[in-house]
Order: structure tokens, then sequence, then C-alpha cells
């Protein structure tokens, strides 16, 4: 968590409009003794030089240290250095703070065979590294493992949680979605494709050091499974999505501009509650394989967040999978355990409490996602959508997404952009 620390001049003024405040006597006893102490004020801002040194990822069997670009976040600001032939970056005059620190870069197929020698057919990878919440406090050489992560070609691009406010101020839930992108050359077939909603309770359920000692670091809790349906292909042309609503109607009409007219959505989440959500009987069921709360069959997209999600395929039937209670309990809820080995896109989603995001409550694990993403707001209800940033424009013509395996870089936030939209 930040700490405010004052600057020397800052202290030294504060210091001397406190004793001279004081009456001359008390000042004479007690100025030598405040002066003259061993505090060094300055030492708390003292500007740093930091290196960071970058370690390849274990499948590489030939070495690429140099020129690559690290960044030091704070806030929204980031400092960029580039790494030399040992894979060092050098940061100088940083000041002691908490930081984010990462690194990305992408890879050719070609390129991956020759640093891999491996010949499988890929359209590219990336290589990936993150440190969350990294306390910098003296000069020091920081660590920074890297990931390598194959391109994918269907992938999480957006998540609309936040939900609104209608028209007479009442809390608006039934725009929610999820947004998927295809960002390869070639069509993709969506069919079959699993959609996951990680465990989100407000005491977490399992901690990730809890999953780790019980285990192994090898499953994610998931408290709800959906599925495209796989009777017949759906085919996702290049620089598609595919979207997944709950209720497939124009919102707009409804409410007001924070929401969305989501009519010509691909897939609807079916309520069967004794409330439900309007439906729309033109849109395609999604397929409701598992959810742990028997009153809810559409997407339990929480407003403030937690809201993390997973896609993955098997040709294993998940309901088949262990189930859990929370950690330590005996009855109550129950989580799916899909084996990580299954993932192929997780997008972390925390909550954005008034003292900030605890990235302790992370349920992915960094392989899935380095970091993580949130809405602006504490409690939800401003309609906004947190989505993929825009890498570049391939060849094809259609945008790529950033996919660095690291959330906090990937991804952003607007109240304005609109499904299937992305930035240019």
């Amino acid at each position: 968590m930040y700490k405010f620390r004052p600057s020397f001049a800052a202290t030294r003024r504060w210091t001397l409009r406190l004793l001279t405040a004081l009456s001359p006597l008390v000042w004479g006893g007690i100025a030598g003794g405040l002066l003259t102490a061993c505090v060094n004020f300055e030492d708390a801002t003292h500007a740093l030089d930091v290196q960071v040194q970058l370690t390849m990822p274990q499948e590489f069997t030939a070495s690429d240290f140099a020129g690559h670009e690290v960044a030091m976040i704070l806030g929204t600001q980031r400092i960029i250095a580039t790494t030399n032939d040992q894979g060092i970056a050098t940061f100088k005059g940083i000041v002691p703070d908490v930081y984010d620190i990462s690194c990305s870069w992408e890879l050719s197929a070609d390129d991956y065979r020759k640093m891999t020698a491996d010949q499988q057919v890929v359209s590219g990878a990336t290589v990936s590294g993150a440190l969350n919440a990294r306390l910098i406090k003296e000069t020091e050489t920081i660590v920074l493992p890297t990931k390598l992560s194959i391109n994918r070609d269907i992938l999480i691009g957006k998540i609309y949680y936040a939900g609104s406010k209608d028209n007479n101020n009442r809390n608006y839930d039934a725009g929610k979605y999820v947004e998927l992108y295809n960002q390869s050359d070639n069509e993709a077939d969506a069919s079959g494709l699993y959609i996951g909603l990680v465990e989100a309770e407000s005491n977490q359920a399992y901690t990730l050091e809890n999953l780790h000692n019980a285990f192994a670091d090898s499953v994610v809790l998931l408290k709800q499974v959906f599925r495209i349906p796989a009777d017949k292909p759906h085919m996702v042309a290049s620089g598609g999505t595919v979207l997944i609503v709950n209720s497939a109607i124009d919102h707009k009409a409804n409410n007001n501009d924070m929401e969305h007219d989501l009519t010509d959505a691909d897939f609807e989440a079916k309520d069967h509650s004794s409330r439900p959500v309007p439906n729309n009987p033109n849109t395609p069921a999604l397929e409701l394989i598992y959810t742990m709360y028997p009153s809810i069959s559409i997407m339990n997209l929480v407003q403030s967040g937690p809201c993390s999600v997973v896609i993955f395929r098997t040709d294993e039937a998940p309901t088949a999978w262990p189930k859990v209670y929370a950690f330590g309990k005996t009855s109550g809820n129950q989580w799916i355990l899909l084996p990580k080995r299954l993932i192929i896109d997780g997008v972390e989603v925390l909550t954005n409490k008034a003292t900030g995001i605890d990235v302790k409550t992370k349920r992915l694990y960094d392989d899935i996602d380095a970091g993580y993403t949130n809405i602006n707001a504490t409690t939800g209800r401003n309609g906004e959508t947190v989505y993929r940033r825009t890498s570049k424009q391939a060849d094809a013509g259609h945008v790529i997404l950033m996919d660095t395996n690291n959330s906090s870089n990937d991804f952003t936030t607007s109240t304005t952009i609109k499904p299937r939209e992305y930035d240019k």
C-alpha cells in the first residue's frame, strides 16, 4: 500500500514551524535535540538507480536478452528502460515507492522455432514477465522472470459487469455481457468453447496459497460453467467477435446511454428464475453446464468485482470434476475444480476498494494472468466496460489486441465503447 513520504524540505519546514510556535524557553530546550538527532529525512525520497535483470523462459534453448523494453509503473506513470546484452534494464533517478514491473515482446512463428527448437505449428508467441506491488526502497538489482505464451486465436476481449442505474435511479443489471475476439488471420470455430466464471466470494473461498498447498497449483475454482453449443460449427471471422449476453434486447431503450443494444448477440444465457431478465427467443441459448446457485441460470457477473473469467476446451465432462467447499468448510456452496492445463485464456478482474486493489485476492495464477484489471468505481453501477487495448493492425486489416498475459498491461476501461468495437 502506498505510504506518503514527505520531502526533506517539507519536513524541515514543518519542524521549524512547530518549533517557532513554541515558547522561546521550550524552543531552546528541545531544538538542539531535534535538529541534531540522527534522522535523515532526505533518505525517504532520495532518487535511486535500479536494475531489472530478465531471465528467459524455461522453454528457450537460445538467449534473447538485448533490446527489450521494461516498464516500472506507478499509478499512471510508466518509466521505460531497454535491456542490454545481458538482459539488464537500468532505471536512473527512481523515487522510492511501490511499483508494478513488467515487460513483454512478441515472437514470430520463425522466431519461436529458433528460440525453442520446437517445430510445432504456431502463429507466434509472446514472452512476458510481471512483478506486482514491488517495494523499491534502495539501490538493487531485481530479477524479473519471463514466461512464454503461444499466441491464441480466440481470447477474452471484453467484460461488462459493472451494470448501471436506470432512468429512475434503480439498479440495472440485465445488460451484462462477455465478448470473445478472434485475432488470428483465419476463421476460428468457437463451438464447444467453455466459459468459466471464477470463484468471487467476498471472503475468498481459496487463496492462491491454499490452492498451492492443497492442489499443487493445478486447479482454478469455478462458480459457473457455460458452453457455446457444439451441435454445429460457429465460425468466427478473422477480427470477428462472439457476443455472449444475459439479455439480448436493446437495453438503451430501457435505460440510458450507459447501456447497449444487444439484440445482435450470438448467444444468450437464458434466465429461468422466478423474476427473469428479459430474454430474446431469437437468440440461441448458451448452454449452462454448472452453477453453484440453484436459482441462478444467467452469468453471475458481480457488478463491483471480483469477476474473473476463463475460457477452455475439453473432451471431459466438467460436471464429473471434483467439487470443493470453501477452505476449511464441510458444507455450503461448492466450486468445480477446473484443471489449469485446459485454460486457453483468463482475465483476472479484482475489486477496486476505497483502499485500492488488494493483489493478495488474486484467484488466477500468474501463468494465467500475471496482472489484473478492474473498473474505477468501487461499487459498480457506472456503465464501465473493461476491454483489451489494441496492439497493432494485422496485415489482413483487423486489429491485434494486447495479449501479454498481464491484464494490467492488456486491459483498459471505458464508459462509451460499444460491443464488437475496439480502439483503432
